[in-house]
């Protein structure tokens, strides 16, 4: 019988026609250790275990045919914990992993009041609900999306609570707001073609696309709403497709929000607006 290693060894080396090497590894490795629980302490050192490898042979199919690790574990870290994924929900990102940083950084209060519009997995919900220690609400109009987020919430032993709503034809749920957060789509149509097949493939189009001609209505009806629904002073927080910091920053600033700071990812690229409500 193979030991662990080997298994790891032989599953990277077969994952390689679709990923360069060290990319095969890692996706070896959390296979491993997201569906059979194995860690990687126990792969480096060689502990005998026993491998279910018909179910291995069918997960590494998937990973041939470019399946996301996080669709093919049913899983994804992010922020220190681990998400359950489904294809209804976005598979987080870093991108949004900084954008939480950014507000846990800037808001060192607790008991805050915070609505997250288009919540998908739950992530930001759940992780501004764990780390600040404060009253989380999130939308979104995904029956999928809000049935995943609830998941979440009660596996990692969140309050937070989703509520489905169309913000682009409903108002708010909640108001009061200390804090308004945001990933909406923002990815506009034309940029399929320019898109790898797995993420057209396997996420979900209404979390991503916008209309050619309006990339940014999401921006906009969101912080027009903001400025009903949060407290003076409250934070509205956005992540944003990298080529239109400048317009949703300019639009801000229109419809009367101060402070509106443009940040950088660690790529270097224009990712997070946050702007005050006066």
């Amino acid at each position: 019988m193979q030991n662990v290693k080997q298994i790891w060894q032989e599953t990277a080396k077969r994952l390689e026609k679709v990923y360069d090497s060290r990319e095969a590894e890692n996706i070896s490795y959390l296979l491993l250790e997201d569906v059979f629980k194995i860690s990687r302490a126990d792969i480096l050192t060689e502990i005998d275990k026993s491998v279910l490898e018909d179910k291995l042979e069918n997960l590494i199919r998937r990973l041939l045919k470019k399946e996301p690790i996080q669709h093919v574990t049913g899983v994804a870290d992010f922020y220190g914990r681990k998400f359950q994924i489904s294809p209804g929900a976005l598979i987080p990102r870093p991108e949004t992993e900084e954008l939480c940083d950014v507000i846990i950084k800037e808001n060192k209060q607790t008991n805050l009041r915070i609505l997250d519009v288009g919540v998908g997995s739950g992530c930001i919900s759940v992780t501004l609900n764990l780390e600040l220690k404060s009253k989380v609400y999130g939308v979104d109009i995904s029956d999928e999306a809000i049935e995943i987020a609830n998941q979440n919430a009660t596996s990692l032993k969140s309050s937070a609570t989703f509520l489905k709503s169309d913000v682009l034809s409903e108002e708010l749920p909640e108001k009061d707001l200390d804090i308004l957060v945001s990933n909406p789509p923002y990815i506009p149509m034309r940029e399929k073609v320019e898109m790898s097949g797995n993420v057209l493939e396997y996420e979900p189009a209404l979390a991503l696309f916008v209309p050619n001609d309006d990339p940014i209505l999401f921006y906009k009806r969101i912080s027009k709403l903001g400025l009903k629904s949060l407290k003076k002073e409250g934070k509205l927080y956005f992540e944003i497709h990298e080529n239109y910091g400048k317009q949703v920053t300019d639009f801000l600033k229109a419809v009367g929000y101060l402070d509106v700071i443009l940040y950088q990812d660690m790529q270097g690229k224009d990712r997070m607006v946050s702007a005050v409500r006066v």
